[in-house]
C-alpha cells in the first residue's frame, strides 16, 4: 500500500521572484498549460493581491486550467485573502495559500508583531479565507527557525480553523536533512490534530540541499507534499527542483513507497519553456533536464550502456521526455511530419495560424540546416510563442564585416511598427556592432545585464540561443533569439527584449 506525494509547483509565484524572470500574462498561461499537461497536483499561480496584473494573470489561469488546483498567495490579512478568492473565482477547483513569519528574528525585525500577536493573525486569516474557500493552505514562513514549541500551537490552531495543508518552509535555505526531515516529525507529533492536515515541505538551495531536504521532510517527518519549482527557479540559489524530487520518488519507490501523478514524459518540455520564457539555461550537467543528463563520454560507461542500459541509466531518457531518435526531420519532411512530431514532443500550439507560423520557420532554418533535431524544433516553437505577440520590433535581415586587426561593422534591417528601418554601427566584435547598430535607431538607453550564448544541440551546425536581459528604468526583461548563425540569433534576441520593454503587459514580479 502506498501513498499519494503531492507535488505543488509555485514556478509561476517563487519561481517568478528570480531577477529577470517576470512573465507576462500570455507567458504565465502558456507555462500554466503545459504544468497541467505535465499532471501537476497544484499551479501556484501567483500573489493576486501584489498588482493588478498578477491578479489578472491568477484570474486567467484560474478560469483557463481545469485539471490542477489553482493557487493564490496572500499575506495573512483580510484585503490580500479576498483578492485571492475574487481571482479564483472561476477555477475549477481553487486554493488559498496564506503565510505570516513565525521565527523569532522575522517576527521582531520584520512584523514587529509579538508571537501572541502573530498567533491570533494566524487564526483570523484562516477563519476568514475558511469562510470565503474550502481548499485553505497555511504557511509559516521561516518555519524551520521558529521555536518549535510556539509553532506547534500556531499549526494546531490554524488546523482548528480549517486549513486543509500546514506548510513548513525553509525559507532561507538552512535546514541540513536529517535535522529538517526529524523537525517534521517533531512538530507533527506535538500538534494534537496534525492528522487532519497534509504537511507540506518548501525548501531553497541556498546550501544545494532543497531536494535533500524535501525529501527528508517527507521520508522523515512524514511530509506528502513538496512543494516545488521547474529548473529549481527561485530567487538567490533557486528552489527545490521539481524534475528532480519526481525521479527521485519514482526511480527509488523500493524505499520512498510514494505514488506521484506527474506524467514524467513531460518534464523536458516543461523545463525548456520555463527556460526559454525566463531567460535562465539549464546547466548542462543539470540532473534530468540537463543536455549530459543521459550523456556517456566514458569509455567505459559506453560500453557498458550499449550491453545493458541498466549498467549505467537508473532512468531512460525518453521517459523524462528527452527523444531516443535525436535526427527527426529535414528539408524534405511535409506539415502533417512537423504536427506529429509538435505532439510526440508534447508542444500543443493553440490555433492553425501559429501551426503555420512554426512551420513556415522550421522549412526556413531546413534550407539552412541539413538535420533537425527535437531541440531545434522546441527552440523554434518557443521562439514562436513570442513572435505571435504583436510587436513593435522585427528582425528583417543582418549583414556585417569582421577581419582580424579590423574594427567589425554591421548593418541590421528591422522592422519599427512595421515600417522597415536601418542600423548601422561598428563594434568590438559582430555581436556589439550588431546591437550597437539596433540601438544607434531604437535609442531605448537600456542597460544589458546579461547576455548568453547556448548551443541548441552538439555540432557547429547547430542553432545557437541567445538570451539578452535590459534593464532600463527599474524594469528587467529576457529577450531570447535562436538560430544557427549566433550574430543573427543576438540581434532577435536583444529586439526581442526591447519589444517587452515596449509591451505595456504587467511584468511586475510577484512578493512573498
Amino acid at each position: 500500500m502506498t501513498d499519494k506525494l503531492i507535488i505543488f509547483d509555485t514556478t509561476l509565484r517563487d519561481g517568478e521572484q528570480s531577477p529577470g524572470a517576470s512573465m507576462t500574462k500570455d507567458e504565465k498561461l502558456r507555462i500554466a498549460r503545459q504544468l497541467e499537461r505535465l499532471k501537476v497536483d497544484v499551479i501556484e499561480a501567483g500573489f493576486a493581491a501584489s498588482s493588478n496584473g498578477d491578479f489578472d494573470c491568477v484570474q486567467a489561469i484560474a478560469n483557463a486550467i481545469k485539471d490542477s488546483t489553482i493557487c493564490s498567495l496572500s499575506r495573512a490579512n483580510d484585503r490580500d485573502i479576498a483578492r485571492a478568492a475574487e481571482a479564483l473565482k472561476g477555477a475549477a477547483s481553487g486554493r488559498i495559500h496564506t503565510f505570516i513569519a513565525t521565527s523569532p528574528l522575522h517576527m521582531e525585525k520584520k512584523l514587529r508583531m509579538t508571537p501572541d500577536e502573530v498567533f491570533e493573525q494566524s487564526k483570523l486569516a484562516v477563519r476568514f479565507a475558511r469562510n470565503l474557500m474550502d481548499d485553505i493552505e497555511f504557511s509559516a514562513e521561516d518555519g524551520y527557525r521558529s521555536d518549535i514549541d510556539f509553532l506547534a500551537r500556531v499549526c494546531e490552531a490554524v488546523i482548528k480553523e480549517g486549513a486543509r495543508t500546514i506548510n513548513i518552509p525553509d525559507t532561507v535555505g538552512y535546514a541540513i536533512p536529517e535535522l529538517y526531515g526529524n523537525f517534521i516529525k517533531t512538530l507533527r507529533e506535538k500538534v494534537p490534530n496534525s492528522d487532519q492536515a497534509v504537511w507540506s515541505v518548501h525548501c531553497h538551495n541556498d546550501l544545494g540541499m532543497a531536494v535533500a531536504n524535501s525529501l527528508a521532510g517527507v521520508k522523515l517527518g512524514g511530509a506528502r507534499q513538496i512543494e516545488c519549482t521547474i529548473n529549481g527557479l527561485g530567487e538567490r540559489a533557486g528552489n527545490c527542483s521539481l524534475e528532480e524530487v519526481v525521479m527521485a520518488i519514482k526511480t527509488r519507490r523500493d524505499y520512498f513507497g510514494l505514488d506521484v501523478g506527474v506524467d514524467a514524459s513531460q518534464i523536458v518540455q516543461a523545463s525548456r519553456m520555463v527556460s526559454q520564457t525566463t531567460g535562465f539555461v539549464v546547466q548542462p550537467n543539470k540532473a534530468v533536464v540537463g543536455a549530459n543528463a543521459f550523456a556517456h563520454a566514458s569509455g567505459i560507461h559506453q560500453d557498458g550502456v550499449l550491453k545493458a542500459r541498466d549498467t549505467y541509466e537508473i532512468m531512460r531518457a525518453e521517459d523524462v521526455g528527452w527523444s531516443a531518435n535525436k535526427i527527426v526531420l529535414g528539408k524534405l519532411s511535409g506539415r502533417n511530419a512537423f504536427k506529429q512530431r509538435l505532439q510526440e514532443l508534447g508542444v500543443v500550439l493553440e490555433s492553425e495560424g501559429e501551426i503555420m507560423a512554426a512551420f513556415a520557420k522550421f522549412k526556413e532554418l531546413a534550407d539552412r540546416k541539413s538535420e533537425i533535431f527535437d531541440e531545434d524544433i522546441l527552440a523554434l516553437v518557443g521562439d514562436e510563442s513570442v513572435a505571435t505577440e504583436k510587436e513593435q520590433y522585427g528582425f528583417v535581415s543582418l549583414s556585417q564585416r569582421s577581419e582580424t586587426g579590423e574594427r567589425p561593422e554591421a548593418e541590421v534591417v528591422f522592422t519599427v511598427g512595421g515600417q522597415e528601418v536601418h542600423g548601422k554601427s561598428d563594434g568590438n566584435g559582430p555581436v556589439d556592432a550588431s546591437l550597437k547598430a539596433i540601438e544607434s535607431h531604437v535609442k531605448s538607453g537600456a542597460e544589458m545585464v546579461l547576455y548568453s550564448v547556448n548551443a541548441i544541440s552538439g555540432s557547429t551546425e547547430s542553432q545557437g540561443e541567445v538570451t539578452v536581459r535590459l534593464q532600463n528604468s527599474g524594469r528587467v526583461v529576457n529577450g531570447v533569439g535562436a538560430d544557427p548563425d549566433i550574430v543573427v540569433a543576438s540581434a532577435k534576441a536583444y529586439l526581442s527584449a526591447l519589444n517587452k520593454l515596449h509591451s505595456k503587459a504587467d511584468r511586475v514580479a510577484a512578493q512573498g
